[in-house]
């Protein structure tokens, strides 16, 4: 055989194998439960067939229903760091979220560490960068997680409540349209942010205000949608404009800007003392969506 012949059967069967592998895969826990909060490691489908997503589930004690709440972690258009990422787990997201009686998953998605596979959300470049099909493919993971979540016993029927941040906040707003979703929180949502590794620099922003518009005329889950003061990826200023956009077309928002955290407010969901900086807005969003759940 010619070298491209060969090249050509060796990626063939390569994809083969994975579709077979992932076939095989069961999805759901992949062990027992530990600390903290329950912590279980779940493979759920992703928006691709051919690919398992990894996932943490964190939930209360007891047997359930809980309502769901998702959350979808930031992203990078770098393929080494995407490739590098560890298990996404916002651990004191999700520790504030089971104290009010939440099953918490934090899926990862295709292209992401361990999960791996094609990287479906990619953006392109400036010149012709496509931040709608780029919220969109990630919604359509953050919708598939979901999907398995909703049909086990221990979830309770209804809406479930999405956390999204960065590019996970980005799909979330995408997301909003879905007549599943009671409501979504948006940490710093965006695309392009720190363009060529640059504070305060944002690829093809007028680009990114059009998409936030075209979600916005879609949307029907309302949106809480949070940024630090000192936000270096998406600045205050500019995340007012987008949640105008999203607005100005027919999507509910509700817009704070939350005190600085750390060094770099657009990681303040990571962190302890930015989820405590949360709290209140948080409080506010959920209570509509899930009315019965009380403080513990």
């Amino acid at each position: 055989m010619h070298l491209p012949t060969l090249l050509f059967a060796a990626v063939t069967l390569a994809a083969l194998a994975a579709r077979a592998g992932a076939a095989q895969l069961e999805f759901g826990a992949q062990g027992a439960e530990g600390e903290p909060y329950r912590l279980q490691q779940w493979l759920v489908p992703s928006s691709d067939p051919a690919i398992a997503a990894h996932a943490v589930l964190f939930r209360p004690s007891g047997d359930g229903p809980f309502p769901l709440a998702v959350i979808a972690h930031a992203s990078t258009q770098n393929a080494l760091r995407r490739a590098q990422m560890p298990q996404p787990e916002y651990r004191a997201l999700a520790a504030w979220l089971v104290a009010r009686g939440f099953a918490v998953l934090v899926p990862e998605r295709p292209g992401h560490g361990a999960t791996g596979g094609k990287y479906r959300e990619d953006q392109g470049g400036c010149d012709e960068a496509d931040y709608a099909g780029a919220g969109r493919a990630t919604a359509d993971d953050i919708a598939a997680a979901i999907g398995l979540l909703r049909k086990q016993s221990f979830i309770r029927p209804g809406g479930v409540v999405v956390i999204g941040h960065s590019a996970g906040a980005w799909g979330a707003l995408a997301l909003a349209s879905t007549k599943d979703v009671a409501a979504v929180i948006a940490f710093a949502p965006g695309r392009g942010g720190h363009a060529n590794d640059l504070p305060d620099a944002i690829c093809a922003p007028q680009t990114l205000k059009a998409a936030a518009a075209e979600f916005g005329k879609r949307a029907k889950a309302p949106v809480t949608w949070l940024v630090a003061a000192n936000d270096t990826y998406f600045a205050p200023a500019f995340s007012r404009e987008l949640a105008d956009a999203f607005r100005g077309t027919g999507g509910r928002v509700d817009f704070h800007v939350l005190a600085a955290s750390g060094r770099e407010g657009h990681w303040l969901p990571e962190t302890e003392s930015g989820v405590k900086l949360a709290a209140p807005e948080l409080e506010r969003a959920l209570k509509p969506a899930h009315p019965s759940q009380k403080k513990r």
